[in-house]
């Protein structure tokens, strides 16, 4: 079981070099910012559709299949899972109204028409052809339902979810994180005018995304000293097995304790007080071409959404 090759989930893929790594991480920012934001107040047709401009796009960079194949594959089945449980799942809840006396005290027996001869009924009316073809309830069959309302929020939801995810990591598969903090800080440097610790603020976003792998690798050890043991699951029994993995989890959460301690010396010894005094230049930007051609894309996409996304 090796994480950081089956599952690299927020790693920087080094090689091979595709078109997607050459663009500027700010660009990259803003259209993950669109992915994220456009999907709200849109339509299902919308939000379906960005779904399939992620999976055209993983498909043109070109990346090695075996790099994002176990990703989709999880995040589809996740985003399945949740369309399915919320298209089942009842799109609203019956409160019923019960009245403070009882019913029994206050009725009476009123005459009806049968009962007097004088008067004869009226015929009852043909009920009238539905209009349209227009059913609020899609689907019935014993007790699943599904309804209009829930097969939208299944819809919403699920979309969702794996725009949220895929987007994401699409973007730290494809982006170094020096690139990331330093297109965040040359974004933010306006702010450094109200005397926001922007500085700060990227170094702890640099950091963090350095400790993803040592997590990983964390985990990783920890699940391969667990199968080196042989324990006999079944003779420890839920309490055992529960008592087992909580132990991996306390130790999972004292070597990276461990880890985070380690940084920080490193970064004392060397003589780091503040950010501010000790900026380091990881990247220099240059707009370029197909830069200049992903940013008039980005408008473009916007005024898609507003025409056919509302």
């Amino acid at each position: 079981m090796d994480l950081l090759r089956s599952l690299p989930i927020g790693l920087y893929l080094e090689q091979p070099v595709s078109w997607l790594h050459r663009i500027d991480s700010r660009v990259k920012l803003g259209w993950l910012l669109s992915f994220l934001l456009t999907p709200i107040a849109a339509n299902p047709y919308w939000r379906l559709s960005l779904v399939g401009w992620l999976l055209l796009l993983t498909v043109l960079t070109r990346l090695p299949f075996r790099i994002w194949r176990r990703q989709v594959g999880l995040i589809l089945l996740f985003s399945l899972l949740l369309f399915v449980l919320t298209a089942f799942a009842p799109d609203g809840i019956t409160v019923p109204n019960q009245p403070r006396l009882p019913v029994e005290d206050l009725s009476f027996v009123q005459p009806t028409l049968a009962d007097d001869p004088a008067v004869t009924a009226p015929s009852q009316p043909a009920p009238l052809p539905q209009p349209t073809d227009y059913r609020y309830v899609l689907f019935y069959q014993g007790i699943f339902r599904i309804t209009r309302r829930s097969l939208e929020l299944a819809i919403r939801v699920a979309t969702l979810m794996f725009t949220l995810i895929y987007s994401t990591n699409l973007y730290l598969l494809t982006t170094a994180p020096e690139e990331i903090t330093a297109g965040i800080d040359n974004l933010l440097h306006p702010l450094r005018r109200f005397n926001l610790p922007v500085t700060e603020t990227v170094l702890t976003l640099t950091l963090s995304l350095r400790f993803i792998p040592l997590v990983l690798e964390e985990v990783q050890n920890l699940v391969r000293s667990v199968r080196t043991r042989a324990i006999n699951w079944k003779k420890l029994g839920f309490r055992g097995t529960t008592q087992v993995w909580v132990m991996v989890a306390e130790r999972l959460v004292d070597n990276l304790l461990v880890r985070a301690e380690q940084i920080a010396s490193a970064m004392q010894v060397r003589g780091f007080t503040t950010p501010n005094q000790h900026q380091v230049q990881w990247h220099q930007f240059q707009l370029r071409l197909w830069d200049g051609v992903a940013l008039v894309g980005i408008g473009l996409f916007w005024v898609a959404r507003w025409i056919w996304g509302g």
